[in-house]
C-alpha cells in the first residue's frame, strides 16, 4: 500500500492547501475559461511577495506571424548599460494567465539576477489552439531578438523562461533558436510541461488535493488540443522532441509534490542524455504553483534566489543581487 502522499507536504504548505479549501471557490475546471481567467487573477497575487518597484516598465507590442500584434512587458533594473534579456512566457495550461497575473514573478526575477524581463502576452486557448501559443512564443522571442538593440537591450545575452505551461514554451523556443542559430544563454524552466498524456506515477500519486489536479489538467488539455493524437507533437509535449542535442543549458525547478514532477525529471534526463548541461532543483513539500507563494511558502523564495542566480551566472551578469 502507498503511503499517503499528503504526508510529504510541509507544514506551511499544507495550511496554503487548507485555507484554499476553506473559501470553498468552485475549481476553475467547472467554470468557462472566460471566468476562469478572471477568477485566476482575482487570487494571484494573494500569496506572493510584494512588488518590486522597478526603473524601468514599458508595454509595447511584438508582431506574430498572422499579423497579431502581441503584447509585451519589459521590466528591468536601472543600468547605465544594456542589459541581457530574459524572455518570460507565464503558466495557465495555455488557458489562463497573463502579464498581470505574472508580473510580481518577473520583477522579482529582473531584480535579483540583474536583468530586464519581457513577459508575453500569448494567446490562449480555447479560442486560440495549439500551437498558436507556440507560434506567439517564438515570434515573439524572434521579435525581442531582432529589436533588441533599439530597445537598450543586449541581444548577445538572451535566455528564455516560464513555469507550466509557459516552461513548455521556453523549452519549445530553445529547440526552435537551436534549428534557427539563435543563440540562447540558459532555458530556464519551472514544472514544465513537458508530455502529451498523464500517465507518469506522479500524474496518479498527486491526482487530487495537490492544487494542480487530474481534472484540471483534463480540462487544460481539452481546451489547447482537443485531437487526443495530435498533442504528441514535440511542440505540445517536449519530451517528444527527436534530439534535443545542442540546446541551449537548463535550470529545471520542479516541486516534489505536483503532477508534473516525474515529466521534469524525465526531460531533464534526455537533456543531460544528449550533452546538454542541466541545473536540477526539486523543491520538497510545496505543489505546483508555488513559486508564486513567497508570502506564504519559503520555498518560493529559495526557487527565486536559486534560478537567477543560474540565470546571472548564464547571462553573465555581474554584482546580481
Amino acid at each position: 500500500m502507498q503511503p499517503d502522499p499528503t504526508t510529504l507536504l510541509t507544514p506551511a504548505m499544507r495550511g496554503v492547501i487548507d485555507r484554499m479549501v476553506r473559501a470553498g471557490h468552485p475549481p476553475l475546471y467547472t467554470l468557462a475559461p472566460p471566468m476562469a481567467r478572471k477568477a485566476y487573477e482575482a487570487g494571484a497575487g494573494v500569496l506572493e511577495i510584494p512588488s518590486r518597484a522597478l526603473a524601468r516598465t514599458e508595454d509595447f507590442t511584438l508582431p506574430a506571424r498572422d499579423g497579431y500584434a502581441i503584447p509585451v512587458r519589459l521590466v528591468a533594473p536601472a543600468s547605465a548599460a544594456p542589459l541581457p534579456v530574459l524572455v518570460y512566457f507565464h503558466g495557465g495550461g495555455f488557458t489562463i494567465g497573463s502579464i498581470a497575473t505574472h508580473d510580481t514573478l518577473c520583477r522579482e526575477l529582473a531584480h535579483l539576477a540583474g536583468c530586464a524581463v519581457l513577459s508575453v502576452d500569448y494567446r490562449l486557448a480555447p479560442e486560440h489552439r495549439f500551437p498558436t501559443a507556440q507560434h506567439d512564443a517564438w515570434d515573439a522571442l524572434q521579435g525581442l531578438a531582432e529589436r533588441a538593440g533599439s530597445l537598450g537591450l543586449d541581444a548577445t545575452r538572451l535566455a528564455v523562461g516560464g513555469d507550466s505551461a509557459g516552461g513548455t514554451l521556453a523549452a519549445v523556443c530553445a529547440l526552435l533558436a537551436r534549428e534557427a542559430g539563435l543563440p540562447l544563454a540558459l532555458q530556464l524552466l519551472f514544472y514544465p510541461g513537458c508530455t502529451a498524456h498523464q500517465d507518469t506515477p506522479s500524474h496518479q500519486r498527486f491526482a487530487e488535493g495537490f492544487v494542480l489536479d487530474a481534472a484540471s489538467i483534463r480540462w487544460f488539455f481539452d481546451q489547447v488540443q482537443p485531437d487526443v493524437l495530435a498533442r504528441a507533437d514535440w511542440r505540445f509535449a517536449p519530451l517528444n522532441a527527436d534530439e534535443v542535442d545542442g540546446v541551449a543549458p537548463a535550470w529545471i525547478g520542479l516541486a516534489e509534490c505536483d503532477p508534473l514532477v516525474d515529466e521534469g525529471v524525465l526531460y531533464a534526463d534526455k537533456l543531460r542524455a544528449a550533452g546538454v548541461a542541466v541545473d536540477l532543483e526539486i523543491y520538497r513539500g510545496v505543489v505546483h504553483e508555488f513559486i508564486k507563494m513567497g508570502r506564504a511558502i519559503p520555498q518560493a523564495r529559495t526557487a527565486h534566489a536559486d534560478a537567477t542566480r543560474a540565470l546571472a551566472a548564464a547571462l553573465h551578469i555581474q554584482g546580481s543581487t
